[in-house]
């Protein structure tokens, strides 16, 4: 098949590049020359693991392209793909511009049906813009539109929601492997024409057991929003107990494998640590809070889960205080971790900047190292700290591990990188000028710490602390 991805962002490049592996022939557009001129150069906007190679071989069999070019991309796909941005709005909605945007150039350019999917994560009701959107400049071009006589002179479309449920640091592995499909589909029979194209395009999704969940399409875009609000409530949770759990003496790592190995609850998303980041809980979580209150409701269980987050982000910074007081002029901390997750470059949202930002500006040192994410946090630390860029003097970015805990008087642990699970602990010894660990992952056991003679403070397990 013949498919266009609107956006080259995390999840138009990952689905364009992944359908191209299935053997269709893909058409990536983007308004971005430089990150166009750069994919077709063969480098790669973000990091993703696999994603690299994917697009490579892709790209060398001829089935993924690259391009500016608004009506060629809609000339070229059967199947339009809407995977752009949708950043929160001051107001914590959704921002719809680049979705419309595309939608809009859709209808100026189609001359044949096309199947139009939201791919983007967008609020319930988006359908119906787009629909609009795209009958707006159809009704420009063809103004005997709006006359049903005149149906067979005009190209038509129909709005399919096709939601992504995709991890990031597991980006490639979530779309090859997915453990369900939601497609939301008009009943109609334009809707069920584009339901029958989509259930074509991810045939091979299925030849083990049927994944595909069919739905209409607010639904579809519900589900979205409440399958991240749920795992950003579990998180929360955890996190409020974790900090519960310090101060009566429990280890909130026993208390999650207790509680995980019900089967009604499960492990996953159980992980106490320093608040959730990235592209998606942070702004799902708030569009869907705005939403409920557009339609004159509060979701009291979701606006508490946003607030517990946004305090999450300072518990390690409130123990470094509680430690050494809030005046940190010649301390040093090294600091493992930037990234808002292992396996990916994302800076947004993500707890490190808060640390970052509040010791620099408390007078601290710091020693940073991040596998991947030194790049795009060396900018997001610069917009951060704007207001006083001197501090950024203080803050130096190493090429490993071991360089960032020299002369260090902590280590601190953002970020849970496979390279930071098993350090070489008499080496940090050695390193270190003051053995002290803040773990905001919890990734030690404290009787292993104890035995090494370091001070281990981590995210619930106040009995050892």
């Amino acid at each position: 098949m013949n498919i266009t991805i609107i956006g080259t962002g995390y999840v138009g490049l990952v689905t364009g590049a992944c359908l191209a592996d299935l053997g269709n022939n893909v058409f990536c557009l983007d308004v971005d020359q430089s990150k166009i001129d750069l994919l077709n150069s063969g480098g790669v906007p973000i990091y993703e693991p696999s994603l690299k190679e994917v697009i490579e071989r892709n790209v060398e069999a001829g089935r993924l392209t690259f391009s500016t070019d608004i009506a060629a991309s809609v000339a070229y796909g059967s199947i339009q793909f809407i995977a752009v941005g949708t950043p929160p709005d001051e107001d914590g909605s959704a921002d719809l511009q680049y979705v419309l945007a595309a939608a809009r150039n859709i209808g100026r350019h189609m001359t044949e049906f096309k199947v139009v999917v939201d791919k983007s994560t967008v609020p319930v009701g988006t359908a119906d813009k787009v629909t609009a959107a795209i009958n707006a400049e159809l009704a420009v071009r063809f103004p005997a539109a709006s006359l049903p006589e005149s149906e067979s002179i005009f190209p038509t479309f129909s709005v399919v929601s096709n939601p992504e449920f995709l991890k990031e640091g597991a980006a490639v592995e979530d779309f090859t492997r997915p453990d369900r499909i939601v497609l939301g589909a008009a009943s109609d029979t334009k809707g069920q024409q584009a339901l029958a194209a989509m259930r074509q395009l991810y045939a091979p999704f299925n030849r083990n057991h049927e994944r595909t969940r069919v739905m209409d399409v607010k639904s579809a875009e519900f589900t979205k929003y409440a399958a991240n609000a749920m795992l950003a409530t579990r998180i929360s949770f955890m996190n409020e107990l974790a900090n519960l759990a310090d101060e009566v003496g429990a280890d909130i790592e026993l208390v999650r494998q207790g509680i995980g190995s019900d089967p009604r609850i499960g492990y996953s998303f159980l992980y106490a640590g320093t608040g959730y980041g990235g592209s998606c809980f942070p702004k799902d979580v708030q569009a869907l809070v705005r939403t409920a209150r557009e339609y004159g409701q509060t979701l009291r269980v979701l606006e508490a889960v946003e607030a517990v987050n946004h305090d999450q982000k300072q518990v390690l910074v409130n123990k470094v205080f509680a430690k050494y007081g809030t005046n940190l002029s010649g301390k040093t901390f090294a600091l493992w971790g930037l990234a808002f997750k292992p396996n990916t470059d994302d800076m947004r949202d993500a707890p490190s900047r808060v640390v970052v930002s509040a010791l620099l500006r408390a007078g601290a040192r710091i020693h940073a190292h991040d596998p991947v994410a030194e790049e795009e946090a060396r900018r997001v630390l610069a917009l951060d700290l704007a207001d006083a860029p001197d501090l950024l003097e203080n803050l130096q970015f190493v090429d490993k591990p071991i360089d960032a805990v020299q002369g260090a008087d902590s280590l601190i642990i953002i970020t849970e990188w496979k390279a930071y699970r098993s350090p070489n602990w008499a080496a940090l010894k050695v390193a270190m000028k003051a053995l002290v660990i803040f773990d905001g992952r919890n990734l030690y056991e404290p009787e292993v710490m104890k035995e090494c003679g370091m001070q281990y403070l981590a995210i619930g397990r106040g009995s050892h602390s």
